[in-house]
């Protein structure tokens, strides 16, 4: 098909365009017919212009134009003209398209939806009709907003002297962390590749290599379960440096989002973030990624209570390791109702904990509690200081006799009162680091412990001896960047003796012939003399959905997964046919 050549986009014309013969293109928003005249509102990814047809235009044209309804895609000459009737709300609303030439270069069925921004449609049907859904002005912005991040990125490393370099998408399997997608090998019947849930064992070798900075938009894949913030496929700014420690690798991740931040959004990032060890954030924040927006902190109130002949309590109190905690929502008395404390009572109860006590401080003084006609009058008064609970305030505790119960229950439970008692200041950016992390972390479902992070990670110097005898005391030179209460990036100081790493693998409970199954050609290149080197790896969708505050990664992904980790738009996975199967020597086990 001929058709007009654009000459400029919808959403750039202005005022200095009058008097000018221009052609664009794109699809109709609306098209409204009064009579003797004949607007059309045309769409591209810039913005929408308004056409106009009357009785100056052809008889041909303009009944072409009575025909055209919402999607047709056009193609329209004329020019630039002064609205009659101005729509300041738009850039282009000063002007108009006096159409004198007009192509329909394709019709459209009626669209299951229509396309407007923040349009309330079921996420499945937007899904189903991605390409739609991806016309509405909101989610095109969001995409180039993308686009530009990673644009950034690239910028970026490149003027710091990394080197970009692709990584493979079919490795061998490793098994330690998420499960691996596996793809079966036509040529090795019976074998795998697996995807790679991140490039971190080519990015070392990578290292010692001695390409020195490597970066990679790296594609990565976990089999588990979704949430919000997570998809089974997902892309990492992932970066690495030779002869660099901890902070080498933090400045450099610091400059990085001063930047995108200022280029994107025209935020300016205060350098250098806060440290906050982990150990810390868990006693203060209950979480390793404490969002900093708003107050409610951990109290420890185990030493108020160390005599208390409450059960609840005291059982927590006298176990090695247990914990008894108070958080204080300030102001919050006449916000919660009886029924609504029930309902984060059993809300709470997800992270493990047995129940929620609290005690609701009424603005005269007077009370009601779950606990305290259970306390001395001196251990109640000594709680309440101790909190610093003040009239109108509610006090709320866990205890447990394992104190990561306690953590991650008033963690969970701080963020969800900042958030119905709208508590949470937007008006900048929260960023710090996490440090100091366990080198470890016990698996209740292998039953031994695992490597917090992966078994590449450098534990500190003074605590490589107890690797072995007290892996729980181990810590890890790891280091992890917060942006309002989210992990955007994670890296680690890197192991680069061999001796160590086999300390590493002993303490994983890995014999040596297991170790070289699983990472020989790792072990082998460290015989090569190995540089000293760190990284870090951003999750680039997280920290997209977190700067443009959305509410799902997947307003983020141009064809995103949904839960169940399917694609609805294409209906993938699907079963494929019994040739392939045979091809790669394939059997399909059905379910009874």
């Amino acid at each position: 098909m001929n058709f007009l050549k654009r000459t400029i986009y919808c959403g750039d014309l202005r005022v200095s365009d009058i008097g000018k013969k221009v052609t664009v293109c794109g699809w109709v928003q609306r098209q409204r017919d009064l009579g003797q005249l004949i607007f059309i509102d045309l769409r591209d990814r810039t913005g929408i212009v308004q056409l106009s047809f009357n009785e100056k235009t052809s008889r041909d044209i303009f009944d072409k134009a009575f025909h055209i309804r919402a999607e047709f895609v056009l193609c329209a000459s004329g020019t630039v003209v002064e609205r009659s009737s101005k729509n300041m709300e738009i850039p282009t609303g000063e002007i108009e398209i006096d159409v004198d030439t007009l192509q329909i270069l394709s019709e459209s069925q009626t669209p299951p939806f229509e396309i407007l921004n923040d349009s309330n449609v079921n996420e499945e049907l937007r899904l189903k009709y991605r390409y739609l859904d991806l016309r509405r002005p909101d989610m095109q912005n969001k995409i180039i907003l993308r686009h530009k991040i990673v644009k950034a990125a690239r910028d970026y490393f490149d003027d710091n002297g990394f080197i970009e370099v692709e990584t493979p998408i079919l490795i061998k399997s490793t098994p330690e962390g998420a499960r691996d997608y596996l793809v079966p090998s036509r040529v090795f019947p019976g074998e795998f590749f697996a995807l790679p849930q991140s490039p971190q064992m080519y990015k070392q070798l990578t290292m010692l290599a001695g390409f020195d900075r490597y970066m990679q938009i790296a594609k990565c894949f976990r089999d588990e379960d979704l949430r919000a913030d997570r998809q089974p496929e997902f892309t990492q700014i992932d970066l690495e440096m030779s002869f660099a420690d901890e902070n080498d690798v933090m400045a450099i991740s610091e400059g990085f989002i001063k930047k995108i931040y200022k280029d994107v959004l025209n935020i300016d990032i205060p350098l250098p973030l806060q440290r906050m060890t982990y150990s810390e954030a868990m006693e203060r924040f209950g979480s390793d990624k404490p969002d900093l927006r708003f107050g409610m902190e951990l109290v420890d109130v185990t030493q108020e209570l160390k005599n208390t002949q409450f059960r609840v309590f005291a059982s927590a109190v006298n176990s090695p390791n247990g914990a008894v905690k108070a958080i204080v929502a300030k102001n919050a008395s006449d916000k919660f109702t009886r029924k609504a404390i029930d309902k984060l009572t059993h809300w709470i109860k997800a992270y493990g904990a047995m129940g929620l006590a609290w005690t609701k401080i009424n603005s005269d003084g007077s009370s009601s509690s779950s606990y305290e006609k259970f306390l001395s009058q001196d251990e109640t008064a000594a709680l309440r200081d101790r909190v610093a609970a003040q009239n109108n305030d509610i006090i709320f505790i866990v205890s447990s006799d394992n104190k990561q119960v306690v953590y991650d229950s008033l963690g969970a439970l701080r963020c969800e009162l900042a958030k119905q008692l709208n508590i949470i200041d937007k008006s900048k950016p929260s960023l710090l680091w996490i440090t100091d992390f366990p080198l470890f972390e016990y698996s209740e479902e292998e039953d031994r412990y695992v490597s917090k992070h992966h078994p590449f990670t450098m534990p500190f110097e003074e605590d490589i001896d107890l690797l072995c005898s007290h892996p729980e005391k181990t810590r890890a030179i790891a280091y992890d960047m917060i942006l309002n209460g989210n992990e955007i990036g994670g890296g680690s100081v890197r192991i680069s003796q061999p001796d160590i790493q086999e300390k590493m693998f002993n303490a994983l409970g890995f014999s040596q012939q297991e170790a070289y199954d699983k990472f020989g050609y790792l072990i082998d290149a460290f015989k090569f003399g190995a540089p000293p080197h760190a990284g870090l790896a951003f999750g680039l969708d997280r920290l997209i959905m977190i700067m443009l505050d959305c509410d799902s990664i997947r307003d983020v992904i141009a064809y995103p997964k949904v839960a169940s980790s399917a694609e609805l738009m294409s209906k993938a996975p699907s079963a494929v046919s019994q040739k392939q199967l045979d091809e790669l020597g394939i059997c399909i086990k059905s379910e009874k």
